[in-house]
C-alpha cells in the first residue's frame, strides 16, 4: 500500500493556485494551494491536541512559494502568507486527495459558524 501513495508526478499550476499529484496506483488529485493551506498539519493550525485547532481564514488568494522535498516522504511548502511549518507526507496528500469534497464542505461550515471569511 505505502508505494501506491508515492507520487510519481507533481505539478505546481500557479496560475490556477492548484498542485496536481499522480501517485503511483494511478489516482491523481488537484488540491488548491487554499485547501492545503487551511489543512496544514503544522501544530499551528492543528494544535497540540484535540479541540485545539485553529481555524485558518482570509486564505483565498494564498499562493504556494515553493516546494522542499522532505526525505522520500514529504513535501514542505512554503506559502505566500509566510507559513512554512506543514510538512505534508505523501500519505496526508492522499488522504487529503481522497476526501477533499467533504473536508472542504466541512471548513466551509466552520467558517461560517464562526462568522469569518475566506477573504479575511
Amino acid at each position: 500500500m505505502q508505494e501506491a501513495r508515492s507520487p510519481t508526478a507533481i505539478t505546481l499550476h500557479q496560475k490556477s493556485r492548484v498542485i496536481e499529484i499522480t501517485f503511483a496506483n494511478g489516482r491523481s488529485f488537484r488540491l488548491p494551494y487554499e485547501f492545503l493551506r487551511v489543512h496544514s498539519p503544522s501544530a499551528e493550525v492543528r494544535g497540540h491536541g484535540p479541540g485545539q485547532e485553529v481555524l485558518q481564514t482570509g486564505k483565498r488568494g494564498v499562493d504556494m512559494l515553493s516546494l522542499e522535498p522532505v526525505g522520500s516522504y514529504a513535501v514542505q511548502p512554503v506559502f505566500s502568507d509566510g507559513h512554512a511549518t506543514g510538512i505534508y507526507s505523501w500519505d496526508y496528500l492522499y488522504e487529503l486527495g481522497e476526501n477533499q469534497e467533504r473536508l472542504w464542505a466541512e471548513y466551509l461550515a466552520r467558517l461560517e459558524a464562526a462568522g469569518a471569511s475566506r477573504d479575511g
